[in-house]
C-alpha cells in the first residue's frame, strides 16, 4: 500500500462527505424541517468490499428552541 496515495484519497473522500453533509444538515435547519430545535444525526460509514460498519451518533442543538437557522 503507498501511504501518501491512501492519505490524499482518505481525505478528499472525508472532505466530500463533510462538505455535502454540512450542506444537507443546513438545508434541512434553514427549512425548518427539525422539529425541537435539535437534530439527532447519524452517520453510518459502511464499505461494499470489506466488513466496515462504523456509526457516530450526535444530538446538535439550533440554539434557539424553534428549529430554524434564521
Amino acid at each position: 500500500m503507498d501511504e501518501d496515495r491512501f492519505n490524499i484519497e482518505l481525505r478528499k473522500f472525508l472532505k466530500e462527505v463533510g462538505v455535502t453533509s454540512q450542506r444537507e444538515i443546513e438545508r434541512v435547519a434553514r427549512e425548518g424541517l427539525v422539529k425541537g430545535g435539535t437534530l439527532k444525526l447519524r452517520m453510518t460509514l459502511t464499505a461494499e468490499n470489506v466488513p466496515l460498519q462504523h456509526v457516530v451518533e450526535r444530538e446538535i442543538s439550533l440554539g434557539d428552541g424553534q428549529g430554524s437557522l434564521s
